[in-house]
């Protein structure tokens, strides 16, 4: 399996070149209603398909939740495949937000699912749990550098249920998600211009100046828009790291469907914002 571009580069050049916006692909109930679809695969087709027509040959990042699609059992995954599979043609990288997290074998079967070259849903990059120990996403770390592909890592997310884990203080007097952030700037040590390791870190967060969010990777920010956060919080949430941003918004671009210039507008909105404010950071 010969490897890409590290996707750390290949992200930085899509940033840089794009924007640095990524825009989830949520079909939930709910959203397919308002764009006048049936909860059904023919809906879920329909709605993805008109995501990617409207934004996947202009933002840095496309972001499918799994779970959307997989409620449609192989039906539902058939149609993730081919939406990542567009959504990459069309110049996109695409994170498959699926948070998987297990150990050994499992673990590594998950990877392949989403990171081996071959496999129907390759994506660029997968988000991660590390909560049976940072240690036990080592076959997704091992394939993905195999594969050019990279990995998002739970460190400290936006709901409130995550703090009873993540700012658990060890032994060392570190919390959980400072340990998540520590061991990804070692996976990208070295690493040019950005290291394929990021962290998830929530855009409501407020200060996090107590944290080094100097991973060399980047920090993918869900959180503006409907959460509540907006572009000009940014720096004041990530400080010196806000370069590395890449913020996440989903209904607040996918709620302009199912008109595509309404969609597009939306997310060149968002993008033009993020860029203001990663400026004036």
């Amino acid at each position: 399996m010969s490897p890409m571009e590290p996707f750390g580069a290949r992200l930085r050049h899509a940033m840089d070149e794009r924007g640095p916006l990524c825009v989830g692909i949520d079909p939930h109930a709910s959203l397919l209603a308002e764009w006048g679809l049936n909860d059904d695969v023919t809906g879920l087709e329909r709605f993805s398909r008109t995501v990617v027509e409207a934004v996947a040959d202009r933002v840095a990042v496309l972001k499918p939740q799994s779970a959307f699609f997989e409620r449609f059992g192989s039906r539902g995954v058939a149609v993730l495949e081919k939406t990542v599979q567009e959504a990459r043609a069309a110049g996109a990288l695409v994170v498959m937000d699926a948070k998987r997290g297990d150990i050994g074998s499992t673990m590594a079967a998950y990877a392949e699912s989403f990171l081996h070259k071959d496999a129907p849903l390759f994506s660029d990059a997968l988000t991660v749990s590390p909560y049976l120990g940072y240690g036990s996403l080592g076959p997704a770390v091992e394939l993905a550098r195999e594969s050019g592909a990279g990995l998002f890592v739970l460190a400290l997310t936006s709901n409130p249920e995550g703090g009873e884990v993540q700012h658990a203080v060890r032994p060392d007097g570190r919390n959980v998600g400072a340990t998540m952030l520590a061991h990804l700037a070692r996976e990208n040590a070295g690493e040019s211009p950005m290291g394929s390791f990021g962290a998830v870190v929530g855009a409501t967060l407020g200060d996090l100046s107590s944290y080094d969010l100097d991973i060399n990777g980047p920090l993918l920010a869900p959180g503006i828009g409907a959460q509540g956060a907006t572009p000009a919080d940014l720096p004041a949430v990530f400080g010196p790291a806000v370069r590395t941003v890449v913020p996440n918004v989903s209904r607040g671009v996918l709620r302009h469907g199912p008109d595509v210039v309404a969609l597009r507008d939306a997310a060149e909105r968002f993008a033009d914002e993020i860029r203001v404010a990663v400026a004036a950071g």
